[in-house]
C-alpha cells in the first residue's frame, strides 16, 4: 500500500510564507535533476535562493544528488519530524528537509524536485507556490531511462506507461526539454528568480 504525502507542522488557516516554493515536477527521464542542477549554479550569486538535497531511501547516483537514508532510517526521521514533506514513488521514500519551512517563512525562495502527488497538498500549506512541469516526448524519455540503468527503479516500460492524471495539480510553468539543457535551465531560472 502507498502511503499518501504527508506536510508537517501546518494548518490550512497558517500557510507557510512570505517566501516562494518552486516545485519541479515532470516523468522520469525528463531532466528534472540535470536542468535543477544548471539553474543552481545560474542562480549561486543569490543567497535568497536555495536548493535543498532531497532524502531519499536509494542511493544517490549521477543523475540525482539526494542524500540517501535506509528505509528504517527514513522512518525514524520521519517520525522525528525531520521533513517538511514526505511521500513514497518508485518503492522509495521522498522527503524534504524540514529547515525549507525555515528559509520560506525568511522570505528565500525553495527549489524542489517532487511528486505531482505532493503538489495539491503544499499549494495548501504554503502561500507562494510555483510549479513547474520538465517533460520530453516518450521516445526520449525512453532513451534517458535505459541510459540511466538505474534498476531500483523498475522496468523501463512501465515507468513510461504510468499514467498522468489529467486531473492532477495543472502546472504554472511546461518546459519542453528537448535540445539545448542550458536553454531550458535559463528558462527555469528565470522562473525560479520570479522574472
Amino acid at each position: 500500500m502507498t502511503e499518501a504525502p504527508t506536510i508537517s507542522g501546518h494548518t490550512a488557516a497558517a500557510r507557510i510564507g512570505p517566501g516562494r516554493l518552486v516545485l519541479v515536477v515532470g516523468p522520469s527521464g525528463a531532466g528534472k535533476d540535470t536542468l535543477i542542477g544548471l539553474a543552481r549554479a545560474a542562480c549561486a550569486d543569490d543567497g535568497n535562493i536555495v536548493f535543498p538535497r532531497r532524502v531519499v531511501t536509494r542511493e544517490a547516483s549521477s543523475s540525482e544528488d539526494n542524500e540517501h537514508l535506509s528505509p528504517e532510517e527514513f522512518r525514524r526521521a520521519r517520525t522525528r519530524g525531520d521533513f517538511a514533506v514526505h511521500w513514497e514513488a518508485h518503492g522509495h521514500g521522498y522527503g524534504l528537509p524540514a529547515a525549507i519551512d525555515d528559509d520560506i517563512r525568511a522570505g528565500r525562495t525553495v527549489v524542489a524536485n517532487v511528486s505531482r502527488t505532493v503538489v495539491d497538498a503544499m499549494r495548501g500549506a504554503y502561500g507562494g507556490v510555483t510549479v513547474v512541469s520538465i517533460t520530453a516526448p516518450s521516445e526520449i524519455l525512453g532513451q534517458r531511462l535505459a541510459a540511466r540503468a538505474r534498476g531500483s527503479d523498475g522496468r523501463v516500460a512501465d515507468r513510461l506507461s504510468r499514467s498522468i492524471d489529467a486531473d492532477a495539480a495543472p502546472p504554472d510553468v511546461v518546459i519542453m526539454n528537448v535540445g539545448s539543457a542550458e536553454d531550458h535551465a535559463l528558462e527555469l531560472s528565470r522562473v525560479i528568480r520570479g522574472v
